[in-house]
């Protein structure tokens, strides 16, 4: 269910000083799910380098905007490039019904899989071992009101708009969908395709988020 936002421009917005010490974060090997039922209980982090968790506090900012852009009680959410599934884990602990975790790298999938295991969320959290472009090439069993987005940092910006293309295309969007794409503050911001309105930008530290939503 949506709720009021405020319009945002294109450039990004600094989240003040309490954000000071993000990208240090990013890094940090240890991760928590920040609220709701699961609250404070830790995610394991999957093993090498392979893939850059997002950080608690960045993960925490994110869902207070969310807060204010829909109402996760019962939302069905997609995390994509899910890692450790710390995005829609955090969705879950919020009451989403249903979460979709993909990731393409068989060792963060797999641990993705322990976090939902351990943290009992079997009924509600599912995980795609599948590469994403591939995943969203065939259109769900119903659209998402919420999806998360967090590519490598190196995928260049077409193949973002191939993503947010294939969203659009292939039924992924629920009406009125949020979604989020979290990038580097040193990449160009986020271009939304056709079928996706920007609504705003936060930057913290070395991380920026892009809010879109269904149009």
């Amino acid at each position: 269910m949506p709720r009021n936002v405020d319009p945002g421009g294109r450039a990004p917005v600094s989240a003040g000083p309490a954000t000071a010490g993000l990208a240090r974060d990013l890094a940090d090997p240890v991760s928590r799910i920040v609220a709701g039922i699961l609250g404070g209980r830790r995610l394991t982090m999957p093993p090498g380098r392979g893939t850059r968790p997002t950080s608690d506090r960045v993960r925490e900012a994110l869902f207070s905007a969310l807060d204010t852009m829909v109402d996760l009680s019962g939302a069905r959410v997609a995390d994509l490039y899910a890692g450790s599934g710390a995005v829609g884990l955090e969705a879950a602990s919020r009451g989403a019904a249903h979460v979709l975790l993909v990731e393409a790298d068989p060792r963060a999938a797999r641990t993705a899989r322990e976090n939902v295991a351990t943290l009992g969320m079997r009924d509600v959290a599912r995980v795609a071992a599948a590469k994403v472009e591939q995943m969203l090439t065939n259109p769900p069993d119903e659209p998402f009101d919420v999806i998360f987005a967090d590519p490598p940092y190196s995928l260049p910006d077409d193949a973002i708009d191939a993503m947010l293309t294939k969203l659009v295309q292939n039924g992924w969007l629920a009406e009125e969908a949020v979604v989020v794409v979290e990038r580097s503050t040193r990449d160009a911001p986020v271009q939304w395709v056709e079928g996706i309105t920007g609504e705003r930008s936060r930057r913290y530290g070395e991380t920026t988020l892009w809010y879109g939503r269904r149009s």
